[in-house]
């Protein structure tokens, strides 16, 4: 396990955990023991605020796992994270599904309230300690020969269906998974935006979803990371105010650049540059070794 864990996670991969092990500490640290007076203080809004972009950084994270190693687009995705979210609200009331209103007035889990400090920090640090989790996981399926599997189904399906392997059993093991990965982001969403309703299986919302993975950088992991959360943090800012009626057109129109502009997203873009810098100095690098010192 230890040597799996060894080859699946690389420099890059550990900083980014890294990177999240501090947020998730940090975060609650600065909530919970930093006066109000001090401009260090993070209130509980911020804190359920990037709560809620660590469920949906999960959620993106599920879907680059399928469509940008297996090539399975799934425009439906949004529907297993609206039900973890009310798999979580069997878990709480006796009531129903609440009608159009969906599952309302969250005051408690596991006996405590949501609205308190401490339960809010809490469900920040859970819902990053499962971004890491699925992250790791995510990182050992694609790096694995399972993985390799994946991506050559990706690329040419038949001719890896003519080597022998069952397609479509990749093909369940590895979609079954990403709807596990969802259900449990729709699960810590609830209790930190407090409500869960039908609206949430719109298919507005997996195209949504899809557009954060496109952004980010498809086939990255960490880019649907990044793109879930800088997409979500623009939204938060764009539907406030004057901007509110032109939200869809912002992220339409942020979907068109990258797919004209940055065919593979963001980090996937940074990743393809950088290769290729690498790649020119190891070239230069061998030609200068290999050039013949001058006469003298």
């Amino acid at each position: 396990m230890a040597d799996l864990l060894t080859r699946s996670l690389d420099r890059g991969a550990l900083a980014f955990l890294a990177a999240l092990a501090a947020i998730g500490i940090l975060v609650p640290v600065l909530n919970l023991t930093v006066p109000e007076s001090s401009p260090f203080y993070l209130s509980s809004y911020f804190v359920a605020l990037f709560g809620k972009y660590l469920c949906f950084a999960l959620l993106a994270l599920s879907i680059d796992l399928i469509w940008g190693y297996c090539g399975i687009l799934s425009l439906g995705h949004g529907a297993f994270f609206a039900l973890g979210g009310y798999a979580m609200g069997f878990f709480r009331n006796n009531l129903g599904f609440g009608g159009n209103n969906g599952l309302t007035d969250f005051k408690d889990i596991l006996g405590f309230n949501v609205q308190a400090p401490g339960t809010r920090a809490a469900l920040f640090a859970a819902s990053m300690l499962a971004l890491m989790l699925g992250f790791v996981i995510c990182r050992i399926v694609v790096s694995s020969k399972f993985g390799k599997v994946l991506v050559a189904i990706r690329d040419a399906e038949a001719r890896t269906r003519f080597l022998g392997y069952r397609v479509e059993a990749y093909k369940l093991l590895v979609f079954t998974l990403s709807a596990c990965m969802a259900g449990v982001a729709g699960a810590l969403y609830v209790p930190q935006v407090g409500i869960i309703n039908p609206s949430e299986f719109s298919p507005g919302n997996s195209i949504e979803a899809v557009i954060w993975v496109a952004v980010g950088g498809r086939g990255t992991l960490t880019g649907a990371v990044l793109g879930a959360v800088l997409v979500n943090y623009g939204k938060t800012y764009f539907t406030s105010g004057v901007l509110a009626p032109y939200w869809l057109f912002v992220l339409g129109g942020l979907f068109v650049a990258v797919t004209l502009l940055l065919p593979r997203g963001v980090v996937g873009t940074i990743h393809h540059h950088w290769r290729e810098w690498r790649e020119r100095r190891r070239l230069a690098a061998g030609v200068s070794y290999a050039a013949p010192r001058p006469a003298e």
